[in-house]
């Protein structure tokens, strides 16, 4: 047996929840596909399957093992698609990554829509605000929200955020509102965003650069987290408005020092690797990002 019909086998019974559905659908016998799994173990050196009598499940090898023949297995089903120029629906699979509050908030809407207009792609999303390893998790496209510096990535840009420096309107009675960079120094303190680094980055009254580090009352890996948390008069936050200018909008929080903040526009990424190959279904949902992004900045608030 070839690799490919190797692969096709473990993906078929990984799909149809067992060896005897996979032999069915496969119109075999059982001890055929049992004999195929063996061989392929016994290939690659390593137990793809953990069988017991009443089910199986994926090893850590398998699972890679599966991912990737998924993957490739659907490249090729888009080559031959091509050839044969039936390509009036774009079909298989697109394993996205991207952070959390952005996916939750606004990549969601977007990703519904696209599946609308293509429905033969299914979606394998992962939201996750850790920055991923793209090649090694198998990742075909990433959202990343960030001054990029990883030159193994190929980026295309979907659109801009700003920092945003807020509290709400009862911090501030009790706290004051900073006129100058400068009075974030008496009184202040900062809920902390915990992929970032903890000094902000400011000019003084003076024009001059000043880091600033405010104690801290909350750390969380989560920015609408912080958000609440500054609504509620915990503390300060640093955001990205794609995240609080709703809050902004109906007066719940309340921007200070817009002109004082440093390097605060950051772009909105949609990045793949330079080793993987970008399948046409890739490059209709990075398109169709940048269409939906451009004609959609509903969370940048105005300067």
């Amino acid at each position: 047996m070839n690799q490919l019909e190797e692969m096709q086998t473990l993906v078929r019974v990984v799909e149809a929840g067992s060896i005897t559905r996979a032999a069915e659908q496969m119109n075999t016998v059982k001890s055929a596909v049992s004999k195929r799994l063996s061989e392929l173990e016994k290939r690659l050196g390593v137990s793809l399957l953990k069988r017991t009598t009443r089910k199986q499940t994926l090893t850590d090898a398998g699972r890679d093992y599966y991912q990737h023949c998924v993957r490739i297995l659907d490249d090729i089903n888009e080559v031959e698609t091509a050839i044969s120029e039936s390509q009036s629906a774009v079909s298989g699979r697109i394993r996205v990554a991207a952070p959390i509050s952005f996916g939750l908030m606004h990549l969601n809407q977007a990703i519904r829509q696209f599946n609308q207009a293509n429905p033969d792609i299914i979606f394998d999303i992962d939201f996750n605000d850790r920055q991923q390893d793209l090649v090694a998790e198998g990742i075909d496209l990433a959202i990343r929200v960030s001054n990029l510096a990883d030159s193994s990535l190929i980026a295309r840009k979907l659109s801009t955020t700003r920092l945003l420096l807020c509290g709400s309107p009862d911090y501030f009675a009790r706290n004051g509102k900073p006129q100058t960079a400068e009075d974030l120094f008496y009184g202040h303190v900062k809920l902390h965003y915990s992929h970032v680094s903890p000094s902000w980055q400011l000019k003084n009254h003076r024009g001059e650069r000043l880091s600033v580090n405010l104690p801290t009352v909350m750390t969380a890996n989560n920015g609408q987290f912080l958000m609440d948390a500054a609504i509620e008069g915990k503390g300060l936050i640093l955001s990205p408005d794609f995240i609080c200018a709703g809050a902004i909008r109906s007066g719940e929080l309340l921007p200070v020092l817009d002109d004082c903040l440093l390097n605060n526009d950051i772009g909105v990424y949609a990045v793949y690797p330079h080793t993987r190959f970008l399948s046409q279904r890739v490059r209709l949902l990075i398109e169709f990002l940048r269409d939906y992004f451009a004609q959609r900045p509903d969370w940048q608030c105005p300067k």
